[in-house]
């Protein structure tokens, strides 16, 4: 690792230090001869293409303006083995400022994508979390896509896994034949950070809010919002200021738990445990 970092960014690696990565990846720190700090990831088990897709990916969230609507590292080096990032300090004491954080993901939402499932610029084929890759077929209409791309493959790998029941994948499956009718009135197509839980909003050091581990992809603005609230409470000045910049759609609330299906499910697939339950007990809710 320290060779193939050496050769990529054209400098001796002085010192590679493991650092907290989360559940899927390794995650080191490596400081260069001249002093400079950057942040690797890597994975036994890398998708093909996956690193590559999501240096695409925070490119394609950095809207080019200046101050960033919200600022996404710089990306150094990108192969099939790791994925090296400028390091960004994290915030000692400064809070997370929570209203840029809603202001800055309205912006980034409304800069929107060509169609439901529209990936980043360059990047082809699925979706990729991790080593999970999911179905992804992009087309004009939102439901459609979010049934056939989203809620029934990950149900029936779920299933696969044994993580969710039969009676889970028929809940999702009913879900999925009346999503026209549930999923939102029609809006324009959003650009997604598309894996957006409280642990990939990065403090920076004076508490601004940076956007990490992207899987990039255009939908429903409300898919990242009920991720972030299933996993971290954005809170009520969050929702205010991502409110002043795009008000939510009538009746958005009554859809959090619909658009945390997508969540529950790929973590389903992924690790198990208790998640096939709470994607069942979603579903049931539009029954």
């Amino acid at each position: 690792m320290r060779d193939a970092l050496a050769a990529a960014l054209g400098e001796p690696v002085a010192e590679l230090v493991r650092v907290g990565g989360g559940d899927l990846n390794d995650a080191y720190r490596a400081t260069l001869a001249g002093g400079a700090r950057v942040f690797v990831k890597t994975a036994r088990d890398a998708a093909p293409g996956g690193f590559a897709a999501e240096a695409a990916g925070l490119r394609w969230l950095d809207l080019g303006t200046r101050p960033p609507a919200l600022p996404v590292p710089e990306v150094l080096a990108v192969d099939e083995r790791f994925l090296a990032l400028a390091w960004v300090d994290g915030g000692a004491g400064a809070p997370l400022d929570a209203a840029a954080l809603g202001r800055g993901l309205a912006t980034l939402h409304r800069a929107g994508a060509p169609c439901a499932g529209a990936l980043p610029p360059g990047v082809e084929g699925p979706l990729r979390l991790g080593p999970l890759s999911i179905r992804n077929v992009p087309g004009p209409a939102w439901p459609a896509f979010y049934a056939e791309s989203r809620l029934l493959p990950l149900a029936r790998a779920a299933a696969d896994r044994g993580a969710l029941d039969a009676g889970g994948v028929r809940a999702v499956e009913a879900v999925a034949d009346r999503i026209a009718e549930i999923a939102g009135p029609e809006e324009p197509v959003a650009r997604l950070h598309g894996d957006l839980w409280s642990g990939n909003v990065h403090a920076g050091a004076d508490g601004r809010p940076w956007l990490v581990d992207p899987a990039a992809h255009g939908g429903h603005r409300e898919v990242d919002l009920a991720m972030l609230e299933l996993f971290g409470a954005p809170g009520p000045t969050f929702l205010h200021a991502y409110d002043e910049v795009w008000p939510r759609a009538e009746g958005a609330r009554g859809r959090v738990a619909l658009y945390q299906l997508f969540p529950l499910l790929v973590h389903a697939v992924l690790f198990g445990g208790g998640y096939g339950a709470s994607a069942r007990r979603a579903a049931e809710r539009y029954l």
